[in-house]
């Protein structure tokens, strides 16, 4: 009787194949899975960078526009200093103007509130210690009472000179009476800060520029 050992046989022939996958598909399985990992990794980091990078462009974006809106209110807040600054150099030169002729004005005034009737004036000079003004006045009443009136007031020192009263012709004077031309001089208490003011041929607080209108016969 002859055996055979067919078990044997079946072994031997799973063995090689068993061996003959081992050594031809290893090699190809481990270089696709490198190159798998490797495509993966490289597709991770760039989908990161991708990331990053569109990330980046929206905080560029956002900060643009947060310093163009910087810029524009930069813009109005140096518009708002530029104005401010010119407002203050106005108050500033009316405050100045304000102070350097306050005396002047309040002297002017006083001068126009002190004309009588039948009197007017056609000069006022101003000096640094004294107002000489001149004038026509129809009666010599007229002429003490607005020296009278000069007196009154607290910038008008005393005693007030007539330093010239003399008549005039009717002939001369083109109205058809007689008139007084007459020079006060009223010394002043204090000396005005402002540069003297002169005027010629208008009534009194207009020497000043029209600081009052002129006084015309009365």
């Amino acid at each position: 009787m002859i055996r055979i050992n067919l078990l044997g046989v079946e072994r031997q022939k799973v063995r090689t194949s068993v061996s003959w996958l081992d050594a031809s598909q290893r090699t190809t399985f481990g270089c696709c899975l490198i190159l798998g990992l490797t495509a993966l990794g490289i597709s991770g980091w760039y989908w990161s960078l991708t990331r990053d990078a569109a990330r980046l462009d929206a905080e560029i974006a956002a900060a643009q526009q947060e310093a163009a809106t910087l810029q524009t209110v930069l813009a109005e807040i140096k518009r708002g200093e530029e104005h401010r600054a010119r407002l203050q150099q106005r108050v500033g030169i009316i405050e100045e103007l304000r102070r350097g002729q306050s005396v002047p004005v309040q002297l002017l005034d006083h001068v126009s509130r002190s004309l009588p009737d039948m009197l007017w004036l056609t000069s006022l000079d101003q000096k640094p210690d004294a107002v000489n003004l001149e004038g026509r006045t129809s009666t010599l009443i007229s002429l003490a009472d607005f020296v009278a009136n000069l007196g009154t007031n607290a910038l008008v020192a005393k005693p007030i000179d007539i330093v010239n009263s003399q008549v005039e012709v009717a002939s001369d004077s083109g109205s058809g009476v007689d008139v007084i031309k007459f020079s006060v001089k009223a010394p002043l208490a204090q000396a005005p800060a402002a540069a003297p003011a002169t005027a010629d041929g208008a009534a009194g607080p207009a020497a000043a520029g029209g600081a009052a209108p002129a006084a015309a016969p009365r």
